[in-house]
């Protein structure tokens, strides 16, 4: 998966600002290149874990169907762990047709991606 330029640095400034809970969101694009970056309200407001309100979920589906886009990825932010699933990332980890991208603001920034099936990780793709 590719992700434009442009989509990172609206991560990273995103992550920053939620800082220090994690943030969160779907990346959407097509033919695997990532395009936009839909945010989603963290509605855990926790450092540690996320969770995306149900409302939020299907109003980025509706808007990337009427943009002829794809959620392409899960995403969201590690304000103070690696950029690489925790045990609750892969336990939540359930559609295994997208990457689940972590965001770390620990020891620099770090944007990684993943294919998790079956609650292990399959391929890792650096980005940042």
């Amino acid at each position: 998966m590719k992700i434009n330029q442009n989509v990172i640095e609206e991560l990273i400034a995103q992550a920053q600002k939620d800082a220090p809970n994690e943030t969160c969101g779907y990346l959407l694009g097509h033919d695997d290149i990532v395009t936009e970056n839909y945010w989603m309200e963290n509605i855990d407001h926790s450092p540690e874990h996320f969770s995306f309100a149900p409302k939020d979920q299907f109003a980025a589906l509706r808007y990337a169907r009427s943009k002829g886009l794809r959620i392409l990825a899960n995403w969201h932010s590690h304000p103070a762990s690696p950029s690489r699933p925790s045990q609750e990332d892969l336990r939540l980890a359930n559609d295994p047709s997208i990457r689940y991208a972590i965001l770390s603001l620990y020891e620099g920034i770090h944007l990684n991606s993943f294919r998790i099936q079956n609650g292990e990780v399959v391929d890792k793709e650096q980005h940042l």
